[in-house]
């Protein structure tokens, strides 16, 4: 399927690895301009790097997009580049609880309240800083697509991740009302829930890509949750994803908007 991409500029967040990585390179293989946010520069280059081995064209660009001014700096940068961005992929998004602690997640009254506000800052904040820096371009372009990923957690909620349930949950909201919002400027706004992803960024464990049900029995168990992982025997990839972002990027997807989709095995069926 042709998805007539060439020539597009895309901004990803969170694009030094796992998931966010792999959507860069997508976009960069249908011949879209990309610039890789991360919080880490040296990740982001990384990607740069690997795009422009192949023959792509790449700017890295390192910000809080927790931060307004950061984001609009950025934004200004990806101009200077490439010009206005008609791609928005909001990928950035971490449970702090589980990436800075390990193990077992709290619960919602354990979690400290500073916890809470470095949850809400990057994955609601962080959406709405990106979004309120492209749409203005996007305005002038005459259109553009917006691509939220967001957890499945989000649309169902889940025990031990209340405040990023809650601030997944507000994305999907404010993704909603965008669609609505920004229709009349050719604006399509949709949103892309996920599962548990095995990728390159996880240093152990079930999400490990070295991990199989044979070798790893919480992997084994954690199969049961994904109808379709059952047969496959194993959980999501970020190339299962990144297609799918690459679809609803093009206008292939003219006509969808203000959706959810779950890229998640049949974790979530709604």
């Amino acid at each position: 399927m042709e998805l007539h991409l060439q020539g597009k500029v895309a901004l990803v967040t969170g694009g030094g690895q796992g998931v966010g990585r792999r959507i860069c390179l997508e976009l960069a293989g249908e011949g879209v301009k990309v610039v890789i946010n991360d919080y880490f520069l040296e990740r982001a280059q990384a990607v740069q790097k690997e795009i422009e081995a192949a023959g792509g064209q790449a700017l890295a660009v390192q910000a809080d997009i927790g931060d307004s001014e950061q984001v609009e700096r950025m934004f200004a940068a990806a101009r200077e580049r490439f010009g206005d961005v008609d791609i928005l992929v909001n990928n950035a998004g971490v449970t702090v609880a589980r990436r800075t602690k390990g193990g077992m997640p709290p619960t919602f009254m354990e979690m400290p309240v500073e916890d809470w506000k470095e949850v809400v800052d990057l994955n609601i904040y962080g959406v709405m800083n990106c979004c309120h820096s492209a749409l203005p371009g996007m305005q002038r372009k005459g259109g553009g697509k917006i691509v939220n990923i967001m957890s499945e957690a989000g649309r169902v909620g889940e025990a031990r991740l209340a405040v990023y349930s809650g601030a997944k949950a507000a994305m999907l909201g404010f993704a909603k009302a965008i669609a609505q919002e920004h229709g009349r400027d050719c604006i399509n706004v949709n949103t892309i829930a996920l599962g548990a992803v095995s990728h390159e960024g996880i240093a152990n464990g079930p999400l490990h890509p070295s991990s199989t049900p044979e070798t790893d029995d919480r992997l084994k168990k954690m199969l049961g949750a994904y109808p379709i992982a059952r047969g496959l025997g194993r959980l999501s990839r970020p190339e299962d994803i990144s297609g799918v972002v690459a679809f609803l990027a093009s206008d292939r997807a003219a006509f969808i908007t203000g959706q959810s989709l779950g890229v998640s095995g049949g974790y979530v069926m709604l």
